[in-house]
């Protein structure tokens, strides 16, 4: 298995943990009110979906390319468009949609942990 499989898988199997832990604490914020439900899930979102822009990103630019000083410009301009994207959805969650504020930061905060613990576990399983 080639290099570039391996961290393709690592990086999927990563998402598929953050998607897991935003639906799940969205569903169990749906049993304290549908409004905290569908906060946690504007939250969890706002934390997923710019990892999901940034791996497709990545993918697309690293397919074949050496390593060259543009890996580092397309890195932080990756960056941009995630904290961009964060921002966006935050914004039109609490703004527009009038998402509860508590169950919104706590999915968030959430996934971010899940982003930061789950190498770790998933490095020592095997």
């Amino acid at each position: 298995m080639s290099v570039s499989l391996y961290r393709v898988k690592f990086a999927r199997t990563i998402l598929l943990w953050q998607l897991a832990t935003f639906v799940v604490v969205g569903a169990l914020f749906c049993f304290k009110d549908l409004t905290w439900g569908v906060s946690a899930l504007a939250g969890g979102l706002a934390a997923w979906l710019p990892n999901v822009l940034f791996m497709i990103f990545a993918w697309r630019h690293q397919a074949g390319h050496e390593v060259t000083g543009r890996l580092a410009w397309t890195f932080a301009l990756g960056e941009a468009l995630k904290v961009l994207v964060t921002v966006l959805v935050i914004i039109l969650a609490l703004g527009v949609f009038k998402a509860a504020f508590t169950p919104l930061g706590l999915a968030w905060l959430s996934v971010l942990i899940v982003q930061i613990v789950a190498p770790a576990v998933i490095n020592n399983k095997g």
